[in-house]
């Protein structure tokens, strides 16, 4: 196997359309782009990615430093993230299961949002006994991802070497987006009512999207109480199929994760410093003095000003 790595954006974007890169063109592929099936594990046998009759059977995408999963059920594959995440919430040798899309309330009973995945611990008599939880992050995508997939799909024989780069609004991965609006939220609410149960909680990303999150302060395994499961899409050259491997895992305390990426971290006063100063120059040598507005500028001119000492 190789690993998938790209420095430049390659022409089109789409890495795997139901499960399969574009130029896999074997009696398996064909039929899951026939049938609109998913190989890894979805709630029906087709996929149902955007619209259950039209789905957008896009699992991932390539971006100039290799591939990033778009879908959460692309990383159902085999299920090793519910086998490795158990390992962490559950003490060696432990009876488990796994319950997906359980709905959690506060305690005024409005809905905090459903858990992706709740793994419980059960006893020989069928008992639950302990529960923990696993999060699925996958990436958003900013640009028109259905127009370029629209297009291959058609036609995969023709459209799988397409050049869709001077394309309006070409698909790329938003990072960003996907921690402040869809991760941070996920943790503050549904992940801080099981951290003040007591639960630990596993969270299951590829590189790509943890490399652009803050620096996590890292905890031994055993001080842990969020801990981040770590994927790479692998190529398997021989099979043309990409493959979900395991990496890393990063150990981390609940609250000193959620802090770190809940704020930004900021630049360098001299930097910012430095483009104050750079605006100002631009706006002298322009002959126009910075637009300044003062208390006064609010105040109607028969009124008079505010006396300090009056307050």
């Amino acid at each position: 196997m190789v690993r998938s790595n790209r420095k430049n954006a390659p022409k089109q974007p789409m890495a795997e359309v139901f499960g399969f890169p574009l130029d896999n063109f074997s009696p398996e592929a064909s039929r899951h782009r026939t049938y609109r099936l998913c190989p890894f594990n979805n709630k029906s046998p087709n996929c149902t990615k955007d619209k259950v009759g039209d789905p957008l059977g896009v699992c991932s995408i390539f971006y100039p430093g290799g591939t990033t999963i778009t879908c959460p059920v692309r990383f159902r594959e085999q299920w090793q993230i519910v086998e490795l995440a158990a390992t962490f919430l559950f003490p060696a040798g432990a009876r488990w299961t796994s319950l997906p899309e359980v709905q959690l309330n506060d305690r005024q009973g409005k809905r905090a949002g459903n858990i992706d995945l709740v793994l419980a611990a059960y006893d020989g008599e069928g008992k639950i006994v302990d529960f923990g939880s696993l999060e699925i992050q996958a990436v958003y995508i900013s640009g028109n991802i259905r127009s370029a997939f629209a297009h291959y799909i058609a036609d995969p024989s023709m459209g799988y070497d397409m050049d869709w780069s001077r394309e309006r609004n070409y698909p790329r991965p938003d990072f960003l987006s996907s921690s402040r609006k869809r991760l941070v939220p996920q943790l503050m609410f549904k992940g801080g009512i099981l951290h003040r149960w007591g639960k630990k909680q596993a969270v299951a990303v590829d590189r790509a999207f943890f490399e652009t999150l803050p620096l996590l302060p890292s905890v031994p395994r055993e001080q842990a109480s969020l801990a981040w499961f770590i994927y790479d899409l692998v190529l398997d050259s021989a099979s043309k199929r990409f493959h979900l491997t395991h990496t890393e895992t990063v150990y981390t305390a609940f609250e000193t994760a959620l802090a770190r990426i809940n704020v930004a971290e900021p630049p360098l006063l001299d930097e910012f410093m430095t483009q104050l100063q750079k605006r100002f120059d631009a706006a002298q040598a322009g002959g126009n003095a910075p637009n300044g507005t003062t208390l006064a500028d609010f105040l109607d001119p028969a009124e008079s000003p505010i006396d300090p000492d009056a307050v």
